[in-house]
């Protein structure tokens, strides 16, 4: 005649918890037997360049306040990333200069009347880090985002405006935030892990 197993407080088997728990210390040994170590906070920024100033873009487009947006996104960028301190550009072992080179917008979708249902911005940069003394670090020439925003279908008005022109402009600023965004933890990245 079979025995029951033996039962635990979580109404398991004793067997089955005893496994369990062998199981996961084996994992714990495996891991730190291998090497496992968390990775993230390495980089490749040579020795000497724990501070960073990054001064307001140059804006070369004719989008009005383009080079705050972007110069604010980069500064959250190295500001949430804390590997090196961000400062003012007379106590930084180096400074991030940028150009906002060129933007444009186009419209890219339709609706079934015809009306533009989608659009399309582009921003292209350059970037250039240096040292203290002025020498070029590195230089990174056409940086290239892309974002899309839709459009208000026709007749759909702001309810706080009542136009729907005010609606898109908040639309194409917002898509530029996060298109700075991107740009600006690509060259984040940039600057920690390809120097």
């Amino acid at each position: 005649m079979p025995t029951s197993p033996i039962i635990g407080k979580s109404g398991k088997p004793q067997s089955v918890i005893r496994n369990c728990r062998w199981s996961c210390i084996l994992c714990l040994v495996l891991l730190v037997g291998c090497g496992y170590q968390m990775v993230g906070k390495e980089t490749h920024v040579p020795p000497g360049l724990s501070s960073i100033a990054i001064p307001t873009f140059k804006n070369l487009t004719f989008e009005p306040g383009i080079e705050i947006l972007f110069t604010q996104a980069f500064l959250n960028e190295f500001i949430q990333d804390r590997r090196v301190k961000v400062v003012i550009r007379e106590e930084a072992d180096s400074i991030l200069e940028g150009v906002v080179r060129q933007f444009a917008i186009s419209s890219v979708a339709y609706d079934s009347s015809g009306f533009v249902a989608q659009y399309q911005i582009l921003v292209w940069a350059d970037f250039a880090l240096k040292d203290r003394t002025g020498k070029v670090l590195w230089v990174e020439k056409d940086v290239r985002e892309t974002g899309w925003f839709r459009a208000p279908p026709v007749g759909v008005t702001s309810r706080n405006t009542g136009t729907s022109g005010i609606t898109n402009e908040a639309a194409k600023q917002a898509t530029l935030q996060k298109t700075a965004g991107f740009m600006a933890e690509r060259i984040r990245n940039r600057f920690f892990y390809d120097f």
